[in-house]
């Protein structure tokens, strides 16, 4: 009877720890949850900057890198996204549009003075070159890449996706863009508010 009470206590112990442990869990579940809750319902697109020359607008925004990983994994493990994010936080995501006013096709003769083949892969292929962002420490970090959405004619502006890495998740930035595509001189674009601090 004694190593029967001993043994019920012992298992008694043990439930009453891993119960304990699923509560943090959760806890810890529901606080990945409500931040990832209010980054989607923040309004992250309000980090939307727009340049006007001639007849064209030069759209910069700043898309937190968790919307991308919500995208791509899904909201049923948020521990995995958030993990993922921790790993990759020094990232950044800028989304930039082209868009004429009249809705005509950016990348025609008529706009970068060259054929349409050539402006595709200007687009596809170069011109991550012509962007920079700048910290507020002053620091200058290249483009490290770009990805040219390719629409087919289809949209009335063209979109490319810039990533710049090893910048402070707090950092406040400043995307320069050198046009040599357009030939419109050099376009500043502050994003004043930080990346949500989750």
């Amino acid at each position: 009877m004694k190593d029967l009470n001993k043994f019920l206590f012992s298992v008694f112990v043990c439930l009453l720890f891993s119960c304990g442990k699923e509560k943090e869990g959760f806890k810890d579940d529901s606080e990945i949850r409500f931040r990832y809750y209010n980054l989607e319902n923040t309004g992250w697109k309000s980090r939307m900057h727009t340049q006007h020359v001639d007849n064209i607008s030069f759209t910069a925004t700043e898309v937190p890198i968790q919307y991308y990983l919500l995208k791509d994994q899904g909201n049923t493990d948020l521990i995995k996204v958030d993990s993922i994010y921790q790993e990759n936080k020094k990232e950044r995501v800028i989304e930039f549009t082209f868009q004429e006013d009249n809705e005509e096709d950016l990348l025609s003769e008529k706009f970068t003075q060259l054929d349409y083949e050539s402006s595709v892969k200007y687009m596809s292929f170069t011109i991550q070159n012509d962007f920079v962002a700048v910290t507020s420490k002053k620091d200058t970090v290249k483009c490290s890449g770009a990805l040219f959405e390719r629409n087919f004619k289809v949209a009335p502006f063209n979109k490319v996706m810039l990533f710049f890495s090893n910048i402070d998740p707090n950092e406040k930035i400043q995307l320069v863009y050198r046009d040599n595509l357009f030939k419109k001189g050099i376009l500043k674009f502050r994003f004043k508010d930080p990346i949500l601090n989750l």
